[in-house]
């Protein structure tokens, strides 16, 4: 037996819509039942407690699916999407202390939120990067870089997508020619190679994904992105890396700290 309460059938809001909200409350509550990775009750259950018919149901679940709220899984149903919070320290995660402690910023921003972190689907090659990477790079066109480009996990789900261009000089004979960067990641691979990090500069987006992003992220069309394209440049003031990510805007706290002096 739900215990979902019923639809007003005297008022101006579609009954779709009324479910869509009965079961979108249930769910950013954390109800019992409705917590994230729990199934959602079936569509038969669900028309046979609206009194509704199917197609007013799949119209409910679409609009919960397209807020990336829910998700499908073929065979299985349809569950409450897991969407694990990342507060991301945006003035702190690439601090030098993190990366003398072996952590690179995922692994620092997992200390920070709570969650289980992970990266896979890594590809590292040469090749040339995009004209607008190549000329944060200060680079020409047809320089030889290296193409860094991986997907990170929180809690075993997708939240995100980077590709990072380092020029091949500096990246040759080191760890950032290899799948595993080792220790603190591919910023203590550089340093150690001699170039000190200084600063770092980022310019930050919004946009709907493309459909390939969704795919690699597991998201619905409705749910936004973050895009990051971040240049890390060295003491002599040279970029040496330029990294393009793109996040899933739900899953992501930007938190920054200003000075008041």
């Amino acid at each position: 037996m739900l215990n979902l309460g019923q639809i007003d059938r005297d008022t101006d809001q579609s009954p779709y819509r009324q479910i869509a909200s009965i079961l979108r409350d249930r769910i950013l509550t954390g109800d019992e039942g409705f917590k994230p990775g729990d199934k959602i009750p079936s569509e038969s259950a669900l028309i046979e407690h609206f009194g509704v018919a199917r197609m007013t149901v799949r119209q409910a679940l679409s609009e919960l699916k397209g807020e990336g709220l829910v998700v499908s899984e073929h065979g299985r149903g349809v569950f409450v999407h897991l969407a694990p919070p990342v507060r991301r320290l945006a003035s702190d995660r690439f601090a030098r202390r993190y990366r003398d402690a072996g952590k690179a910023a995922f692994l620092a921003e997992a200390d920070t939120a709570g969650y289980k972190p992970g990266v896979d689907r890594i590809d590292v090659r040469h090749g040339q990067a995009p004209k607008l990477m190549a000329e944060r790079l200060g680079v020409q066109p047809d320089a030889d870089v290296v193409i860094r480009a991986r997907r990170y996990l929180a809690n075993g789900r997708p939240v995100e997508t980077a590709i990072s261009y380092i020029p091949a000089e500096f990246a040759a004979g080191t760890a950032i020619e290899q799948a595993n960067t080792g220790p603190g990641g591919l910023y203590a691979r550089l340093e150690e190679a001699g170039y000190t990090l200084d600063r770092f500069t980022e310019e930050v987006g919004a946009r709907m994904p493309l459909a390939k992003e969704r795919r690699d992220l597991g998201i619905g069309p409705g749910v936004p992105v973050m895009t990051i394209v971040r240049t890390a440049y060295d003491t002599e003031g040279t970029a040496v890396e330029v990294c393009d990510t793109v996040k899933v805007a739900t899953a992501y706290l930007l938190q920054y700290d200003f000075s008041a002096h």
